[in-house]
């Protein structure tokens, strides 16, 4: 904030009521830029931290590793657990990198692959975008897609399980 010292209280005044604005309408952050010339501006960021945000980022967190779907279901039941461990399967298709998924070519393109489709090795089954390069997954053998275990665009890590080809 570079302002003259005789504008500071007005300055305090008006960050109390974006602080106030963004209480009564329920926001999360509020940013102001004003510039009012050569070397004197207000730049103002105000925020705040709802619980709503750490409840997103678990789940984020483990949507690599597992599809949401399987979670719940391998729960319940101690004695499927191994065969519902989607990283132990031997169909899996693992990432070989760190990046976003995409389960069809353009936006509104279809699916390279759905649940029940035959695949020859070498087809392509999905793109991992890493570092603004779009990499495609081929399907390292025949066979046919049981699972999708990943969701458009969404991240993940590399060794993540992505499909299962039986």
């Amino acid at each position: 904030m570079t302002k003259k010292a005789g504008t500071h209280e007005s300055d305090v005044a008006f960050i109390e009521a974006l602080a106030k604005l963004l209480n009564e309408n329920d926001l999360t952050e509020l940013n102001v830029k004003r510039d009012y010339g050569d070397n004197d501006r207000l730049n103002v960021r105000v925020s705040r931290r709802k619980e709503v945000v750490a409840q997103v980022a678990a789940p984020m967190a483990a949507a690599p590793v597992a599809a949401p779907v399987a979670a719940p279901v391998a729960a319940p039941s101690a004695a499927p657990e191994a065969v519902e461990d989607p990283t132990s399967h031997p169909g899996a298709v693992n990432s070989p990198m760190v990046g976003t998924v995409y389960l069809q070519p353009e936006p509104t393109a279809p699916a390279f692959v759905s649940v029940g489709a035959k695949v020859s090795e070498g087809d392509t089954i999905l793109i991992i975008e890493a570092m603004k390069t779009m990499n495609h997954i081929p399907a390292p053998k025949a066979g046919t897609v049981t699972r999708i275990l990943v969701e458009d665009g969404g991240a993940v890590e590399f060794g993540a399980p992505l499909v299962i080809i039986e």
